[in-house]
């Protein structure tokens, strides 16, 4: 069994030498950064009511849902949990 960690030229896959190759050539290829675009704020208001909605939303459809609509999606959760996957 090989090792895992084998450091032999020759257990290299081509992409990882021709990497090598490359970063030998251009060595700060990696290391330069493209300039920092200005970052967008989110807006605190906004940030707030999206939260508020999210908090409610589940809550808010139980309730709108009528006893067969929750035991069928009740069912579908519980088959897509139990239905093996070959």
């Amino acid at each position: 069994m090989p090792k895992r960690s084998s450091k032999n030229p020759k257990d290299r896959e081509p992409q990882q030498i021709a990497r090598d190759v490359l970063d030998s050539v251009v060595p700060d290829a990696e290391k330069e950064s493209p300039p920092e675009e200005e970052k967008l704020e989110k807006n605190p208001a906004a940030v707030a009511l999206g939260r508020l909605g999210g908090l409610k939303g589940g809550k808010a459809r139980a309730e709108k849902l009528t006893p067969e609509e929750r035991k069928e999606i009740a069912r579908k959760a519980a088959e897509a949990r139990w239905t093996k996957k070959d």
